[in-house]
C-alpha cells in the first residue's frame, strides 16, 4: 500500500516534465493509456476464472457478457455507468487542476474525500456521522480556510501573481473528491440493494469516457514524443497497476490502514514536486494541510475499533472456491479520485 500510494503521487512532478503539452491534450493522453493498460491487465487477471458474473448470465446480453468476462464491465447496471461517470470526472479534474495550480493545494483537497464521502452518506443513505468525524470535518475546513486564504490574500496583493489560475484550479480540484463522494455512495447503496459494482472495471469505463471527452478538446496536438512518454508513464504506473495493486492490498488490510496508507500520497505528492520540479509548499500550505492531514488522521485512529463492521466495495466478483472476495473500505478507495 505504501507503494500504491508512491506510485499514485508521481503525476505532479511528471506533470511538471511535460515541454508542450496543453491542458485538456494532458488529460486526454493519460486516460487513453490508462485505459490501453486495464484493457491489457483486467483480462490476464480474470484470466484464472475467478470471476462469477454479478447478474444471472440469462439477464445478460451477449454483448454484456461478453464484455464482463474480459474486463469485468456491467453494461446493463446504471449504478456501474455513474461509477463509470464519477471516475471519468475524477481523472480528468485532476489532470487539469494540476495544470492551474501547486500541486500542494491539488493533493490536499483531495484527501478531503472521505470527509466528504461521510458527509454525503450521512446525507442521501442516512449513515450516521460520529463526533470524531463532525470534528475532522471542522478542523479541516478550518485548515483549507487559513491555507487558501493566506494564497488569496497574497495574490490579490501581487498583481502578477495569476490569482484567477488558483481560483480556477482549486474549484477544479474540488471536483475530485465530490465525484469520489458520490461514486462511492452510489456503489455501497447499490451494494447495500444486492447489486454488486466491480471497482477496477469502472475506473477502465472512467478512462475510456474521459479519453473520448476530452479527444475533441486535446486537438491540434503539440505534445513533443517525450510528453506523450510522461503520460504514457502515468497512464500505466499512477494509475492502471495501482489501482490493481490496491485491490491485492484492501484484501488483508483493514480499513483505516488503507486510509491512513493512502495519505502518504499527500506527502510524496507535495515531496516529488519539491525535490524533483522546484514547486516548493509556502508555509501557509504546510500550516494548513498538516492540519487537514492530522484531522484525517486522528479521525481514523479513533474510529479504528468501530470500523471494524462497516461492509466494504466489493472490487470483485466471490471466486468459485467460495473465498472471499477482494475489497475497498467504504470512503477508501484511494484510486478512485485519480
Amino acid at each position: 500500500m505504501v507503494v500504491v500510494a508512491l506510485l499514485w503521487s508521481i503525476a505532479g512532478v511528471v506533470t511538471r516534465q511535460l515541454e508542450s503539452a496543453a491542458r485538456f491534450e494532458v488529460t486526454f493522453w493519460r486516460s487513453a493509456f490508462t485505459a490501453l493498460s486495464l484493457l491489457i491487465i483486467l483480462p490476464l487477471w480474470r484470466r484464472a476464472g475467478t470471476a462469477l458474473a454479478a447478474a444471472p448470465v440469462d439477464e445478460r446480453s451477449a454483448l454484456g457478457r461478453f464484455l464482463h468476462r474480459h474486463w469485468g464491465l456491467q453494461p446493463e447496471s446504471g449504478a456501474f455507468w455513474i461509477s463509470g461517470i464519477c471516475w471519468s470526472v475524477m481523472f480528468t479534474a485532476f489532470m487539469l487542476a494540476l495544470t492551474f495550480t501547486r500541486v500542494a493545494n491539488v493533493l490536499i483537497i483531495m484527501a478531503l474525500g472521505p470527509l466528504f464521502t461521510a458527509l454525503l452518506a450521512r446525507l442521501l443513505i442516512g449513515q450516521p456521522l460520529p463526533l470524531r468525524t463532525w470534528t475532522a470535518v471542522v478542523l479541516a475546513g478550518a485548515g483549507i480556510i487559513y491555507m487558501y486564504g493566506s494564497q488569496f490574500l497574497q495574490a490579490f496583493s501581487d498583481p502578477q501573481s495569476g490569482v484567477s489560475d488558483l481560483i480556477v484550479g482549486s474549484l477544479i480540484a474540488l471536483c475530485v473528491p465530490l465525484a469520489g463522494a458520490v461514486n462511492w455512495t452510489v456503489v455501497q447503496r447499490s451494494q447495500t440493494q444486492g447489486e454488486r459494482i466491480d471497482l477496477v472495471p469502472s475506473v477502465l469505463l472512467g478512462a475510456l469516457i474521459s479519453s473520448l471527452l476530452t479527444l475533441p478538446l486535446a486537438f491540434p496536438f503539440i505534445a513533443t514524443a517525450s510528453d506523450i512518454a510522461w503520460l504514457a508513464g502515468l497512464g500505466l504506473f499512477q494509475l492502471a497497476i495501482p489501482c490493481t495493486l490496491s485491490v491485492v492490498c484492501a484484501r488483508v488490510l483493514k480499513a483505516p490502514e488503507v486510509s491512513l496508507l493512502a495519505l502518504l500520497e499527500v506527502i510524496f505528492g507535495i515531496l516529488l514536486a519539491w525535490i524533483g520540479a522546484g514547486e516548493s509548499p509556502g508555509p501557509e500550505v504546510v500550516a494548513g494541510g498538516s492540519l487537514v492531514i492530522g484531522a484525517l488522521v486522528a479521525n481514523e485512529l479513533l474510529g479504528w475499533r468501530s470500523r471494524r463492521s462497516v461492509p466494504r466495495i466489493q472490487t470483485l466478483q466471490a471466486t468459485p472456491d467460495g473465498s472471499d472476495p477482494a475489497s475497498i473500505p467504504p470512503g477508501e478507495s484511494h484510486a478512485h479520485h485519480r
